[in-house]
């Protein structure tokens, strides 16, 4: 095992959305301080700073996961999306994204990163939800706004049409 120098800075090398990125950190840094203050990721929320939140869920490596819970040293050389990431280059919105906004499942916006994180990775592995598993999926998260309906809805015609289309696809 590695021991690190507590103030010492120490290189973190990653892909960000698809690019190459690095910068140096101390080695208590968490992901969350890192992709906002580092890197310029402001899209990464902190809520709780406890995991309870779900305010700063990013993908690693295409896992949903809490970046206030992750040190900045732990995605050295691996792969970090962010809500930035979900648009394409043009800033076009992908089909969660517009959904939610169809459905305004977002009122101030401060939880909506990370859920939208946790269901693009959820909705990768998940094909056929149902209300009841949407509820419990989005359980990690605290939205103190729009009462969980719409976020739930859109979750849902998400789904319905990505299934649409791959039968279409398929037959």
């Amino acid at each position: 095992m590695t021991v690190l120098a507590r103030d010492a800075l120490h290189p973190v090398r990653l892909h960000l959305n698809g690019s190459a990125r690095s910068a140096q950190v101390q080695p208590r840094m968490l992901l969350s301080d890192f992709l906002r203050h580092a890197l310029g990721a402001t899209g990464t929320h902190v809520g709780c700073e406890h995991g309870v939140c779900g305010a700063c869920t990013v993908r690693i490596d295409g896992v949903a996961q809490r970046a206030c819970m992750t040190l900045a040293l732990q995605v050295d050389g691996r792969r970090v999306d962010t809500v930035e990431g979900l648009a394409d280059a043009q800033g076009l919105l992908n089909d969660l994204q517009t959904a939610f906004k169809r459905h305004h499942a977002l009122q101030c916006g401060f939880c909506t990163a990370g859920i939208l994180m946790s269901c693009a990775d959820w909705l990768g592995r998940v094909s056929q939800p149902s209300e009841d598993e949407v509820r419990e999926m989005l359980s990690g998260h605290l939205c103190r706004c729009t009462g969980y309906t719409p976020i739930v809805a859109a979750v849902l015609e998400v789904a319905r049409a990505r299934q649409t289309a791959k039968e279409a696809t398929h037959a």
